[in-house]
C-alpha cells in the first residue's frame, strides 16, 4: 500500500470511530476538510509544512527514477544488459522474453542510490511519524462521551450530590435540593457592563437560548443537557446561563419523564444561586405525572413553592404549557390535592380606551358584515389554502409570451435538468459534512447551528436551497439579504413542519370550522362579536406559540445554507467557454459592491448560468406560501406572533433590517393596548377580492407585445437601449472614450431597470392570471408607526396605478340612489382633471364626457383612447367600465357594483396658491383635508414640530431612540441607529453585514475579522424623523378608528394609508364615520398625553453622567406648545373634507 492509499485509509478509519456510536450522517471521501471549515486555501502549521516538503521529496525521487530508467533505455554504451535467455520455441508457439533487467553504471548512478537509500529510511521514519499523527487525529475527532453529571461551584452541594446519590433515591435528592438555599458564589468582583457590554451579553444569550430549545425540538436533549453542564462547569461559561435556559433542558426531561437529570439540573440551578420560578416547578412536577411519583414526594414540592411564595393556581394560569402538558401537571398535583381543579378561563379582557369604547361597548345595534360565501364553500377554500401552506411552495405559470421549442431551448432545459441532478447529490454530500463538523463542535460543549440544519430533512433542505439559487437576480444580491431569506424560509418551514407533527393541523381544522360560523353568510353565532373575540371564545390554543428564532440565529444560519449552495453547486466549465474542458467551476461566488457609499458583500450567479436559465425558458415560477394572497379567510390576529396565514408564521410588526426592539415593545404591552390594532388588522384581511379580469386582458395584451411605459407596462428586454455599434476608432480622443464609457453605463444602467421592472410585474400578472376566477383574501401587518400592509408582496391593492385596477371587491353591492354619484365624482377624481372644482362641478363633468367614458369602456385600445390621458390611467379605465354597465343597466341603483371607491386625500401640494409651511414632511392628516377652514387651529403648527424636533435631539443625544404610544395604545420606537460594518468570517472573501447583526459565535470572544456593536441611535435621523412619524402614528390610529366603526356598521372599508375604500353605496356612510371619528381623535390631549409619556420613560431616573442632560430634556418636554382655538366639531360639517 502506498503512502498515499495508507492516509486515506486513516482518514476512513478515523471517520469510522468517530461517527459510531452517535448515528451521525455519514461522509464521503474528504469529510475532514470540513471539520475545519470550508475547503479553501490556507496557511499550514510549520510541522505540516515539514510533512509536506518530505512527501514532496519522495515523488521528486520517483519523478527522477522514472526519467533515468528513459535514459538508460537510450543510451546503450552507459549500460550493460545481461545475456538474454531464448527459449527454443516450437512451431506456431512464441514465449513473451523475460523483464530486461537495467542497471545504472556510472558517478551519478551511485549518487543516486545512495539518496534512494537515505530517502528510504526518511519515508519509513515519516511513516511512523504519520501513523502517530493518525491516531492522534482518531483520539481528536472521536467526540467526548455527552456530560451527564454537572460539576458544581458549592462545595455543599457537591458533597450532597457525591454523597447522597448512592444513599438516597433521586426523590429525595429533589426535596433536599428545593430546600437549599440559592448559593452565592464569590466570584471576581467585575466591573459593571456598558451598553456594549451589556448588549453583547444578551446577545449570546439569546443565541445559546435558542440553541438549547432547539436541540429540544430537533430530538438532542442529551446534547443540550451537556452543552449546559458544560457552561455551568466552567465560571466564565456560566455566567451566560440564565433560568430560562435551565428550566429549558429542565422542561425536556419532564416531557421525556427522566427524573434523574432533571435532579441533575435542579442542582445546577441552586448552584448558580438561581431560584426556581413557577416552569421549574411545573417541570418537576410534570415529571412526576408522567412518572406516577408517591403523594408524599409531589407534597413536599408543593410546600417548597408555597415557601418561595408562588401559588399553585399560577401553575395554570401563568405557564404557558401545551394542553397535555396541563393535564399532566394536574394529575400529580390532584394526587397531592384531590380537591384541587384548574381555575376557569378568565372573562376575556376589554380595552379600556376611550377612543375605543364605542368599538367594543355591548349597548346599540351592531350589523357586522358576513362574506358572501356559505358555509361549506369557505371550508373547502380552507382545505385548499391548508394544502398550499403544508407544500411550502406555489407553482405559477408564467405569462410571458411562450417562445417556440427550439432545438437549443431543449438542449437547455436537458442540461439544466442533468446539471440538477448533480446539484442535488452535492448539496446533500456537502450538507452532511456540514452537520458532522457542526455535531463536532457542539459535542465539546460549544453550541453551533447542528441542531438548527436537523430540523429539517436533507431532501427539504436541498429543494429550498435549489429555489433560492434560481430565484437570484443575475446582478446578484445582498449576502445579508440571501442569508436573512434563507433562515427565514428554514424557520418557516420548520413551524409548518412542527404543526403537522405535534397534530396541530387537525386542531386547527376544527377550530377553524367553527369560526367560519360568525364569517359565513347561512349561520348565525348567538352574540354576534369581533372575530378576534370569537375566535378567542373558542378556548385556549391547543400549544403555547413558539418564539421566532432570534435575529442573529437566522442570520448565522442563512450565512452557513448560503456557503453550503457555494462549496456545492458546480457546472462545467465547457458552458462558459465553448471550446473549455469539462472542469468544474462554481454557478455562486462572492464580489463586493458600493450601495449608497457603502461596500457590501455580493453573492453573485456565474453569467452562464444565467444565461443557460433564460436559453431554458422554463414557463414556471414558484413562490413562498407567504407571498401569495390566501385562499380562505386570515386567521384573526391575537398576539403579536399569531394571525394571518394558517401554517406559516407572521410578524404582527414589519421592522427595519436589524432591529428588534419593536418586537420586545409589543411583547412587554399588556395585551388589551393592542386590541385596535389586531382587530383592524383582521378587520383589513377579512375584505374578499377578486381580479379584474377585463382588465386584465388588455393589460396581457400590451406585456405580451412591447409594453408600454406611460402606461405602467414595462417592455421586454429587447426593448432597452443599445449603445451605438463600432470599434473605437484608433486615436480617439479621451474625452470621446469618456463619453462613450457614459453611453454604455447609461445604457446598463437603464437595461436593469427596466429588467426589475419587467420582472415585478411578471410576478404580478402571473399571480392575477393564476388566481384569476377565484376568490383571496390579503393578510395584513402594520410596521413601526402603525401603518397597515398587505403581506403578499407582489400582487395587492398598495402598489401602482396598474396593480390597484387589477383588483375589485369580491362581494358586490347594488349602487343604490346614491351610487353612480359617486361613481362619477370617483372617476373624475382619478382622471386629476378637476383638482379645484366642487363635487357638484365634478359630478357636471363626468355627465359632460359621458360620451368619451363609454367611448373607453367599449373601444378601449381602437377608440379615442380618452382614459389614457389620465393621471391614473388603468383605475381610469376600470371605472370607465363600471360607470358604463352602470348607465346602461335597466335600473342602475339596482347595479350591483364591484368596483373600490376611493376617496383620495392627496391635493395640497398640487394647489398652488396653498401656503406650503403647513404642509411639513408627511404633514398632518387634518392639514392635508380640510386645509383652508383649520388654519386657525394649526397656526402654531411650525412650534409643534420645533418642539418634537428639539425632544427627539435630546433623547437621542441621552442614547436613547425616541418611544412613544398612539392614542390606541400601541407602542413605537424609532429604528434610526447609526450603521456599522460586521465581517462574515469563513466566507471568501469577508462580507460586511448591517447593524445588529452579531455572528460571532457565543463561546468565546470575538475572533479577528468580526466584532460586534450596539445599536447607538442616530442623533440626525432620530430629530428629522419624529415629526412626521408621529403625525403617520396618528394618521394610522385615524385610520383604524375609522375602519372599526364601519365594521360595526357592515361596511367594507379597505385603506391605502390615508386613502380609504369601500362601495360607491357606502360612501356616505363612510363619510360620516370618517369624520366623526377625526373629531374624537383631535379632541383628545395628544401633545400632552405624549409630553407625560416621554418624561416618565426617559427622565425617571437618570444617571449622574446624564443629570445635565435629563434636566433640559425635562424643561423642553414641559413646554408643549399651544394649539389653535378652532372648534373641531366645524369638521362635521366641511364641504372638502373629502376631496
Amino acid at each position: 500500500m502506498s503512502a498515499l492509499s495508507w492516509g486515506r485509509g486513516a482518514v476512513g478509519v478515523g471517520r469510522a470511530l468517530f461517527l459510531g456510536p452517535f448515528n451521525l450522517p455519514p461522509l464521503s471521501p474528504g469529510t475532514l476538510d470540513g471539520f475545519w471549515g470550508p475547503r479553501r486555501s490556507s496557511s499550514a502549521s510549520p510541522c505540516e509544512q515539514d510533512r509536506r516538503k518530505d512527501w514532496g521529496h519522495v515523488e521528486l525521487l520517483e519523478v527522477l527514477e522514472a526519467r533515468v530508467r528513459q535514459l538508460q533505455a537510450e543510451s546503450v554504451s552507459e549500460v550493460s544488459v545481461k545475456r538474454v535467455e531464448v527459449a527454443q520455441l516450437s512451431k506456431g508457439e512464441c514465449q513473451p522474453p523475460r523483464k530486461v533487467q537495467v542497471q545504472p553504471c556510472g558517478r551519478w548512478a551511485e549518487k543516486l542510490n545512495k539518496e534512494q537509500r537515505t530517502m528510504q529510511k526518511r519515508k519509513q521514519r515519516l511513516q511512523v511519524k504519520l501513523q502517530a499523527h493518525a491516531q492522534q487525529l482518531v483520539n481528536k475527532l472521536q467526540p467526548r462521551p455527552l456530560r451527564v453529571e454537572p460539576r458544581l461551584m458549592s462545595g455543599q452541594l457537591s458533597s450532597f450530590l457525591q454523597h447522597k446519590a448512592q444513599e438516597s433515591p433521586w426523590e429525595e435528592q429533589l426535596a433536599q435540593v428545593l430546600q437549599e438555599a440559592p448559593q452565592k458564589l464569590l466570584h471576581k468582583k467585575q466591573a459593571p457592563l456598558d451598553k456594549e457590554g451589556e448588549a453583547q451579553l444578551s446577545g449570546q444569550q439569546q443565541k445559546l437560548l435558542a440553541f438549547l430549545e432547539c436541540c429540544l425540538v430537533s430530538g438532542h436533549l442529551p446534547l443540550a443537557h451537556h452543552v449546559l453542564v458544560s457552561h455551568h462547569s466552567r465560571p466564565r461559561m456560566q455566567k451566560l446561563l440564565t433560568l430560562p435556559m435551565y428550566n429549558t433542558v429542565m422542561l425536556g426531561w419532564a416531557r421525556k419523564g427522566s427524573f434523574k437529570e432533571l435532579v441533575y439540573v435542579f442542582f445546577m440551578v441552586k448552584d448558580a444561586g438561581l431560584t426556581p420560578d413557577l416552569l421549574s416547578y411545573a417541570a418537576a412536577l410534570q415529571c412526576m405525572g408522567r412518572l406516577d411519583q408517591d403523594t408524599n414526594t409531589i407534597k413536599r414540592c408543593l410546600e417548597q413553592m408555597a415557601r418561595d411564595g408562588l401559588q399553585l393556581q399560577q401553575l395554570f394560569t401563568e405557564v404557558s404549557l401545551s394542553k397535555e402538558e396541563r393535564d399532566v401537571v394536574l394529575k400529580a398535583v390532584a394526587k397531592a390535592e384531590p380537591t384541587v381543579s384548574p381555575p376557569p378561563q378568565p372573562p376575556p379582557q376589554v380595552n379600556t380606551s376611550t377612543l375605543l369604547k364605542g368599538v367594543y361597548t355591548k349597548d346599540g345595534p351592531v350589523s357586522y358584515p358576513k362574506l358572501h360565501l356559505p358555509l361549506q364553500t369557505l371550508k373547502d377554500l380552507f382545505q385548499q389554502q391548508l394544502h398550499v401552506e403544508l407544500t411550502t411552495s406555489v407553482y405559477v405559470q408564467s405569462v410571458e409570451k411562450a417562445p417556440s421549442l427550439t432545438k437549443e431551448m431543449l438542449q437547455a432545459r436537458k442540461t439544466l435538468k442533468a446539471l440538477r441532478a448533480q446539484w442535488e447529490a452535492a448539496l446533500r454530500r456537502v450538507l452532511q459534512e456540514t452537520k458532522a463538523s457542526l455535531a463536532h463542535q457542539a459535542h465539546e460543549g460549544r453550541p453551533s447551528l447542528f441542531p438548527f440544519l436537523c430540523l429539517l430533512s436533507e431532501r427539504e433542505l436541498v429543494r429550498m436551497l435549489l429555489q433560492a439559487l434560481y430565484a437570484l437576480p443575475a446582478q446578484g444580491e445582498s449576502l445579508v439579504v440571501v442569508a436573512k431569506d434563507l433562515g427565514l424560509r428554514a424557520f418557516n418551514r420548520h413551524m409548518v413542519q412542527q404543526k403537522r407533527l405535534n397534530n396541530q393541523v387537525q386542531a386547527l381544522e376544527r377550530r377553524y370550522s367553527q369560526y367560519l360560523h360568525l364569517l359565513a353568510c347561512d349561520t348565525q353565532v348567538a352574540t354576534p362579536c369581533l372575530p378576534r373575540q370569537y375566535w378567542e371564545s373558542l378556548g385556549p390554543p391547543e400549544a403555547p406559540p413558539q418564539q421566532p428564532w432570534p435575529l442573529p440565529v437566522l442570520m448565522q444560519l442563512g450565512k452557513q445554507l448560503a456557503e453550503v449552495l457555494v462549496q456545492a453547486v458546480h457546472m462545467p466549465l465547457s458552458l462558459a467557454v465553448p471550446q473549455g474542458s469539462c472542469r468544474p467551476i462554481p454557478v455562486l461566488y462572492h464580489v463586493y459592491s458600493f450601495r449608497s457609499y457603502r461596500q457590501i458583500g455580493i453573492l453573485k450567479p456565474h453569467p452562464a448560468f444565467t444565461q443557460l436559465l433564460v436559453a431554458a425558458a422554463e414557463p414556471t415560477l414558484t413562490f413562498e406560501t407567504v407571498d401569495v394572497p390566501m385562499l380562505c379567510p386570515p386567521l384573526p390576529w391575537t398576539s403579536p406572533h399569531t394571525g394571518a396565514f394558517l401554517l406559516s408564521p407572521t410578524k404582527l410588526m414589519r421592522a427595519v433590517e436589524g432591529t428588534t426592539q419593536h418586537q420586545r415593545l409589543l411583547e412587554r404591552c399588556p395585551p388589551t393596548n393592542l386590541h385596535g390594532a389586531l382587530d383592524t388588522l383582521t378587520q383589513l384581511g377579512n375584505c374578499a377580492w377578486r381580479v379584474n379580469g377585463r382588465v386584465l386582458d388588455l393589460v396581457l395584451e400590451l406585456f405580451r407585445d412591447k409594453g408600454c411605459s406611460r402606461l405602467g407596462v414595462p417592455p421586454p428586454p429587447s426593448e432597452a437601449p443599445r449603445p451605438r455599434e463600432g470599434h473605437l476608432p484608433p486615436g480617439a480622443s479621451p474625452a470621446h472614450k469618456a463619453e462613450l464609457r457614459r453611453e454604455l453605463a447609461g445604457c446598463l444602467k437603464v437595461a436593469r431597470e427596466m429588467h426589475s421592472l419587467r420582472v415585478d410585474a411578471l410576478y404580478r400578472l402571473s399571480l392575477a392570471q393564476h388566481l384569476r376566477h377565484r376568490i383571496f383574501w390579503l393578510p395584513h401587518n402594520m410596521d413601526f408607526r402603525g401603518r397597515t400592509y398587505p403581506c403578499p408582496p407582489h400582487f395587492n391593492h398598495l402598489g401602482s396605478d396598474l396593480a390597484r385596477a387589477l383588483l375589485e371587491f369580491a362581494e358586490g353591492r347594488p349602487l343604490g340612489p346614491h351610487g353612480l354619484t359617486w361613481l362619477k365624482i370617483h372617476l373624475v377624481n382619478l382622471t386629476g382633471l378637476r383638482k379645484r372644482d366642487s363635487l357638484q362641478a365634478r359630478l357636471a363633468f363626468a355627465d359632460k364626457m359621458m360620451d368619451h367614458i363609454l367611448d373607453s369602456a367599449d373601444q378601449p385600445m381602437t377608440g379615442r383612447k380618452w382614459w389614457m390621458e389620465s393621471e391614473e390611467p388603468w383605475q381610469t379605465l376600470a371605472c370607465c367600465m363600471e360607470v358604463a354597465q352602470a348607465v346602461r343597466a335597466p335600473d342602475p341603483a339596482a347595479y350591483i357594483s364591484h368596483l373600490p371607491v376611493h376617496q383620495i386625500e392627496k391635493r395640497l401640494r398640487e394647489l398652488d396658491n396653498f401656503p406650503q409651511e403647513f404642509v411639513w414632511d408627511a404633514s398632518h392628516y387634518l392639514v392635508r383635508q380640510v386645509f383652508s377652514s383649520l388654519q386657525e387651529m394649526f397656526s402654531s403648527t411650525r412650534a409643534i414640530q420645533r418642539w418634537l424636533t428639539e425632544s427627539a435631539r435630546l433623547i437621542s443625544q441621552a442614547g436613547w431612540a425616541v418611544e412613544w404610544v398612539t392614542p390606541l395604545g400601541i407602542p413605537v420606537i424609532q429604528p434610526y441607529h447609526h450603521d456599522s460594518k460586521f465581517l462574515v468570517g469563513g466566507l471568501p472573501p469577508p462580507c460586511p453585514l448591517q447593524p445588529g447583526l452579531d455572528l460571532d459565535s457565543t463561546h468565546s470572544p470575538s475572533p479577528a475579522g468580526q466584532r460586534w456593536a450596539p445599536e447607538k441611535p442616530n442623533t440626525l435621523k432620530q430629530k428629522n424623523g419624529f415629526p412626521p412619524n408621529f403625525i403617520h402614528s396618528l394618521d394610522s390610529t385615524h385610520m383604524m378608528l375609522t375602519a372599526l366603526h364601519c365594521y360595526r356598521k357592515g361596511l367594507t372599508f379597505v385603506s391605502v394609508h390615508d386613502c380609504f375604500w369601500t362601495h360607491a353605496a357606502d360612501v356616505p356612510v363612510m363619510n360620516q364615520v370618517c369624520r366623526e371619528q377625526f373629531v374624537r381623535l383631535h379632541s383628545q390631549p395628544i401633545l400632552q398625553d405624549l409630553s407625560q409619556f416621554l418624561v416618565k420613560r426617559f427622565c425617571s431616573s437618570p444617571s449622574l453622567s446624564q443629570r445635565v442632560l435629563t434636566t433640559k430634556l425635562l424643561e423642553t418636554l414641559l413646554s408643549v406648545p399651544k394649539t389653535g382655538a378652532f372648534d373641531l366639531e366645524q369638521v362635521k360639517h366641511s364641504t372638502y373634507f373629502f376631496s
